[in-house]
């Protein structure tokens, strides 16, 4: 098996991943999986595709991800690596399918509009 590679989205944040036979590495940015992802959840949700395939041990991650904040980060290399596990192997699929990790979630900040203070708020009205 060769390097698979695969792209995840979310929000702004767009992950490449690159997937190749190894220890279990994740390295993002070149920097350790553990450090760009301090918290226990966002950790969670980047393993979780391995992890449901039992495949925590078998891979190195190598992930290039920019845009937008850390959660939209994580759930974009979470879509990018459980795309490359049905690549590694195609009962994979049935797996990950149920519990939505191969869908794109679609949505996205709204504007905001203009003669408004955010997308929805209005400026308050005041009746003297």
């Amino acid at each position: 098996m060769g390097v698979i590679h695969k792209i995840g989205r979310r929000k702004c944040a767009v992950a490449r991943v690159y997937v190749s036979e190894g220890t279990g590495k994740i390295t993002v940015n070149k920097r350790e999986f553990e450090n760009y992802f301090p918290t226990a959840t966002l950790q969670y949700k980047v393993m979780q595709p391995m992890s449901m395939t039992e495949n925590a041990t078998n891979f190195d991650v190598k992930v290039n991800v920019h845009g937008g904040g850390s959660t939209g980060q994580a759930e974009a290399v979470r879509m990018a690596i459980a795309r490359a596990m049905c690549e590694v192997e195609a009962e994979n699929r049935a797996i990950l399918k149920p519990e939505g990790l191969l869908t794109r979630d679609p949505r996205m900040v709204e504007r905001k509009k203009f003669g408004q203070k955010k997308a929805r708020k209005r400026f308050q009205f005041s009746k003297r």
